[in-house]
């Protein structure tokens, strides 16, 4: 299912994209929510911007991504 802007987020796990860096190990459990989700692209594949709470704005692998209901 393709993430929508607003959705709320968590990132959960490491990403096994060549996109993730060492740094990023630090958003791990951090919650948030997709500020621009690339609809125009179409490729699940691409990064996705989210806002991190109290880490910022920052474009990751969707693998890394889990939905909050």
């Amino acid at each position: 299912m393709p993430f929508q802007r607003g959705d709320k987020i968590k990132v959960f796990q490491k990403s096994t994209d060549e996109a993730w860096e060492p740094y990023m190990d630090d958003f791990l459990g951090v919650f948030g929510f997709i500020t621009d989700p690339d609809t125009m692209i179409n490729d699940p594949d691409a990064l996705i911007e989210v806002s991190l709470d109290e880490k910022g704005t920052h474009r990751l692998p969707q693998d890394c991504l889990e939905l909050i209901v």
